[in-house]
Order: C-alpha cells, then sequence, then structure tokens
C-alpha cells in the first residue's frame, strides 16, 4: 500500500529549531506524526510526507516566510509547503501550496491513500480536490476538534475560528474515512463515516528493569505544556499543600506558567524549578521517577474529545502513573493506572498521598502491567496493523 501523509511531518533538525523558538511549543504534534510513519512502515507500507512546519502566526513566531523543500528523514521521502505565516494568509498561501508543490508531488508519487494528519481546513479540501481529481482515498486523521478558542485569542481569530469550524465539518462529510483519538471525535465531526478509534500510538521498547523498593525521595514527575489548562498549577499547588518532606516535583516543559512556577520552587525545596530538555532527557527522568502525573481538569469543554497523549508515553516507561479520569481514555486503562477522582489542587493531594502509601512492590507491579499493555496493544505495530486494516477495507470498498 501506498500512503501519503499530509500533515505536519518534518525533518528531527527542522522540529528542533522550531521547538528551540516557537513559544507552541509543537513537540507532541510532531511525535505523533512520526509515530504514524513508523506505523505504517512496520505494517509494510510505502509512505511519502507532504509537511508544513506547525507553528504559530506572526509575530508569536518571528518568522514571516517559509519556503518549501524537498527532504528525506529516516528512510522517508518528503515535501515541504511554503506559506506566509500570518493570520488568514497562512491558510491561504498553504492551500495554494497544496495545489502546486503538493499536486506534483503526488502525481509523481501515486499513493493509494493521502491520509491527512488533523483538521486544518486547507489540507482537508485539497484532500477532497485529490479525490475527486486524483480518485486517492482521503482519510483524516482527527486528534482534536476543530476551532478550540484559546484564552489569548482575539475577537477576530474566534470569529475565523467559528468560520473555519463550519468548513471543517462540510469538508469531512465528504471524506472516505476518518481515524480518531476518541468517539465523540467521529461521530460529532464526522457523523456516518467509516471510521477506526485509535487514541495514540506508542513508539517505546518493551520495559525489562529489577524492582527498587521504597526509597528516601519520593520522585513526581510531569512533562507537557505549562499552562494552566492542563493542570499544572494544581499539581503545583498540590505538592506544597502536602507535609511530606520527602516528595520531590520535577516539572518538564515550557509555556505561560514557568515563571510561576520558578516562583513556587524558590519557595519551596521540594518543587524543582521548569526544564525544557531533550527527550532523552524526559524519558531517563521518566525512569528515574516514582510516579508520573496527568493532571488534566476533566471540566474543560474540549474534554470529551480529548485523549492525554503523555498518557501512553507514560505508561510505556514502566512508572506508575496517576491520571485524571478524562473521557477519553478507553475503559481498558482502568487497571493499569491509578485515579484522580477529584481534580482539585486538594483532590490531587489526597490522591498522590493515597498512592503514596502503597507498598513500591505494588505500585511498581502496576506500573509494568501498563508498560506491557501498551506494548502489547498500542505499539507502532499493533497499531499499524490496525490503520492499514482499515485502509485496505477502505479500499476493497471502493
Amino acid at each position: 500500500m501506498r500512503i501519503s501523509l499530509l500533515g505536519f511531518t518534518l525533518p528531527p533538525d527542522e522540529i528542533a529549531e522550531i521547538l528551540r523558538t516557537d513559544a507552541n511549543m509543537p513537540a507532541q504534534t510532531s511525535a505523533f506524526a512520526w509515530a504514524v510513519v513508523e506505523s505504517l512502515r512496520s505494517a509494510g507500507a510505502t509512505v511519502t510526507l507532504l509537511s508544513a512546519a506547525p507553528v504559530t502566526n506572526y509575530p508569536a513566531n518571528s518568522r514571516l516566510l517559509f519556503r518549501g523543500h524537498p527532504f528525506h528523514a529516516d528512510g522517508v521521502d518528503g515535501e515541504t509547503l511554503g506559506f506566509i505565516n500570518v493570520l488568514a494568509l497562512k491558510h491561504v498561501s498553504r492551500f495554494v501550496a497544496c495545489l502546486t508543490t503538493g499536486w506534483r508531488a503526488l502525481r509523481r508519487w501515486r499513493p493509494d491513500v493521502l491520509l491527512v494528519h488533523g483538521v486544518h481546513s486547507p489540507f482537508l479540501w485539497f484532500g477532497m480536490l485529490a479525490r475527486r481529481l486524483a480518485r486517492v482515498r482521503t482519510v483524516v486523521i482527527l486528534t482534536d476538534p476543530p476551532g478550540v478558542a484559546l484564552a489569548t485569542d482575539g475577537p477576530l481569530v474566534r470569529a475565523l475560528k467559528r468560520a473555519d469550524v463550519a468548513v471543517v465539518r462540510r469538508a469531512l462529510r465528504a471524506v472516505d474515512g476518518v481515524i480518531a483519538l476518541t468517539g465523540p471525535l467521529a461521530t460529532d465531526f464526522a457523523p456516518g463515516r467509516p471510521s477506526l478509534l485509535m487514541e495514540g500510538i506508542s513508539t517505546h521498547a518493551a520495559v525489562d528493569r529489577p524492582p527498587r523498593g521504597e526509597r528516601p525521595t519520593f520522585r513526581v514527575v510531569y512533562a507537557g505544556g505549562l499552562v494552566q489548562e492542563y493542570g499544572v498549577g494544581r499539581l503545583v499547588e498540590a505538592v506544597r499543600a502536602l507535609p511530606d518532606a520527602s516528595l520531590r516535583l520535577t516539572p518538564f516543559g515550557a509555556g505561560p506558567l514557568t515563571a510561576w512556577i520558578d516562583a513556587a520552587a524558590a519557595a519551596d525545596p521540594r518543587i524543582d524549578p521548569a526544564r525544557f530538555v531533550p527527550r532523552a532527557a524526559v524519558v531517563a527522568a521518566y525512569a528515574a521517577a516514582d510516579l508520573l502525573v496527568q493532571p488534566r481538569p476533566v471540566d474543560q469543554p474540549v474534554v470529551r474529545y480529548s485523549f492525554p497523549s503523555k498518557l501512553l508515553e507514560y505508561m510505556a516507561s514502566g512508572t506508575p502513573v496517576l491520571t485524571t479520569r478524562l473521557a477519553g481514555i478507553p475503559p481498558e486503562y482502568e487497571p493499569y493506572v491509578y485515579w484522580i477522582d477529584d481534580g482539585t489542587a486538594g483532590g490531587i493531594a489526597r490522591a498522590i498521598q493515597t498512592v503514596r502509601r502503597i507498598p513500591a512492590p505494588e505500585r511498581e507491579a502496576r506500573g509494568l502491567a501498563a508498560a506491557a499493555f501498551v506494548a502489547r496493544t498500542r505499539s507502532s505495530g499493533a497499531q499499524g496493523a490496525r490503520i492499514t486494516r482499515f485502509l485496505a477495507e477502505l479500499l476493497r470498498a471502493g
């Protein structure tokens, strides 16, 4: 099967530069995109890439113009799409790049399936054209709902996002199928379209490590965006409220809460300053921790569409995981993680205390069981086989 992935899958050196300079820090977008590539290739598919840089609009990102160019990364050929990084012009210029660079690439690669990553309207509408004119099956990976309003959005941005939602909904009605991280993403935004539920892909190897037992310091790690919407502030407040002197919280990431966390660290020696470090260092911190926490609040409007991307990464490490009960987490995860039933700072504090009291061998056994579950059912090999079976069914159905 020949598959072209249209989205944001850039070579590692280009993503590293974006992560260094862009406040949006699209680390998970890039990691998920490359996980999709690895999954498809593990299932025997030939993959080519049409990609745009996942950057924040100017002036939040200081670069105005992105030029397209061919690339070869990790054994995969691709083309980047040039665009003007200004509100509204970004969509128009990316669509024009799809019609020129993208169309030439598709004629050269002749894919069986055009896989579109996300609900970016220029990409969706190009997918509709490719479906009609090149007769290539178009399937969309739904990772987030369209038009999510941010606290920093002004009236113009919010109006444009509302208009974009209507455009996206219309495009999704015309695709051949969707691969969705949660069920409501498929049923609410692509009703009636064939769908595959796939909440994530783990690219980590299976964990095999000796038991460590009780240690004098109980190390808690959070990794991800340092924004209030992810519950990071509540996690910091929870640790500050606990009397346990053996606790140590290490937050990894970047975002608006960085300075506030650093101030909390200055006032409480159990809290480390926020750090943005290479992925390898974060993975090493997972392995050294006693507990990994995913504190995202459950009362946000988009929660029913969300599966926390860090959850699989946490579980694959073999370290015990504590998470809120987001609606997008499937029931089969129940035996493998510890749960936060009250997402307030006090509730998170009580949940950490509850896990802290569990004997270390029992905690470690749950962490290793979680890693085995992820390796068995959510690995790139397992998910790649599911994706290609789904695409093969769409191709057979005509």
